[in-house]
């Protein structure tokens, strides 16, 4: 395949960003991570975001071999990703301009979020060129799950629907999303599923030979400090696992929990449930720690309300650690019932709590779990293997030199 010139737009979600805060999360490593995979397979990629800071360079050259560039649209500050919608337009007119000079002009165009999609839709309308979309998460849930706590800015389905078909292709993240695609009257047949990936060469497995777990049994659980990653059901399970610590990674530093509402609200549960003195929030963590503390555990915890796909149980397969986790969204996908882990339903606690009792009694399944967990991330999960099926995506999609028009109102531009 002969090397392309990719652009990424990822508006609110930063590969550069620090992890931990309300909107930099998997997303932030997707796209840090598959940027990295595809300079690997000799390709050319500039990533465009959001400028939240009024000290960030234009661009920024990273590392790994891509390219940052820090859009100019909206105030240089933090904006809740649910306000933004208002300067997408701006945002796919920077782009046009950007792509009509000299230096880089892509290929194809891969949007990342809804948002994302519809300031692609506005580049591309204007200067033909393939779009495709991630959208790793859909309105359409959100809504479902969160009710009237749901911040998403009105219209927000019928947008995702028009970026949808108007992208070349859709690169849905799991089975589970497919069908959700389906039900927004979305065409099956342009939806390809490409999984999320883990560093198999940072997230590794303990050295052969060293000491097994310590004492207490340690469950760890990892996101964002956000009510829907479900991390008030495991301090209410822990009543039912006497002499197990829960260890939660997440958030500000640990420094800055104080003032944080969620830890203070997972906090004061603990109390109330007799469980304090066995509950550890850590507060963000540099992802260098994190393979480390993985390892550390017995069995990684998974249990949101939903998860379009979860890079959290990905890395702990890595580590050959089982996971447990509800069985909602990608969790369904990657997390194998009875073979790396398991799956119990959402919110159900009691059989949360069995789940997790029934693992951490029983060290050689744990370890039987941790051995396959590991091969099948290696064989199935690589970045390398997702920046080399979605690599192909792109050049259909160039070659096909297919567009669909979709007009988004105006009101929204």
């Amino acid at each position: 395949m002969s090397a392309l010139s990719i652009a990424m737009i990822s508006e609110h979600a930063s590969p550069l960003a620090a992890l931990g805060g309300v909107d930099a999360g998997g997303q932030n490593v997707h796209v840090a991570q598959l940027a990295a995979a595809l300079v690997r397979l000799g390709h050319q990629v500039r990533v465009y975001t959001r400028r939240d800071d009024p000290e960030l360079p234009p661009v920024v050259h990273v590392p790994d071999g891509y390219s940052v560039e820090h859009v100019p649209v909206g105030p240089a500050e933090a904006v809740p990703k649910d306000e933004l919608l208002p300067y997408m337009g701006p945002f796919g007119d920077f782009l046009l301009r950007r792509w009509h000079r000299p230096g880089f002009e892509p290929d194809v165009v891969h949007a990342h979020f809804w948002m994302s999609g519809v300031a692609a839709l506005r580049a591309t309308q204007r200067r033909a060129r393939p779009f495709v979309v991630t959208y790793h998460a859909l309105g359409a849930v959100k809504k479902r799950m969160q009710g009237p706590a749901d911040t998403s800015p009105p219209g927000r389905v019928g947008l995702e629907r028009q970026v949808g078909l108007a992208a070349a292709r859709i690169i849905a993240q799991c089975s589970d999303e497919v069908a959700e695609l389906r039900r927004y009257g979305l065409p099956t047949e342009k939806t390809t599923v490409i999984p999320s990936g883990v560093d198999t060469s940072v997230f590794t497995p303990a050295p052969a030979g060293s000491p097994g777990s310590r004492r207490p049994a340690r469950v760890v659980s990892v996101g964002r400090l956000v009510p829907r990653k479900g991390f008030a059901d495991l301090i209410a399970a822990m009543p039912a696992l006497p002499g197990v610590e829960l260890v939660i990674v997440g958030g500000p530093p640990a420094a800055a929990l104080d003032a944080e509402p969620e830890a203070v609200r997972l906090l004061e549960l603990a109390t109330r449930l007799g469980v304090r003195d066995r509950v550890t929030l850590l507060g963000g963590v540099p992802q260098a720690q994190m393979p480390a503390l993985y390892r550390s555990a017995d069995v990684v915890a998974c249990t949101p309300d939903y998860e379009p796909f979860g890079i959290t149980p990905l890395e702990a397969m890595s580590c050959q650690v089982p996971v447990v986790a509800y069985a909602v969204g990608g969790l369904i996908d990657s997390v194998r019932d009875g073979v790396t882990g398991a799956l119990v339903p959402p919110r159900d606690v009691p059989a949360l709590a069995a789940a997790l009792g029934h693992l951490l009694g029983d060290p050689a399944r744990r370890a039987a779990y941790g051995r396959m967990a590991g091969a099948i991330a290696r064989d199935r999960y690589t970045w390398q293997h997702t920046a080399h099926r979605l690599a192909t995506v792109y050049g259909q999609v160039v070659a096909a030199e297919r567009y669909v028009d979709a007009a988004v109102p105006a009101r929204f531009l």
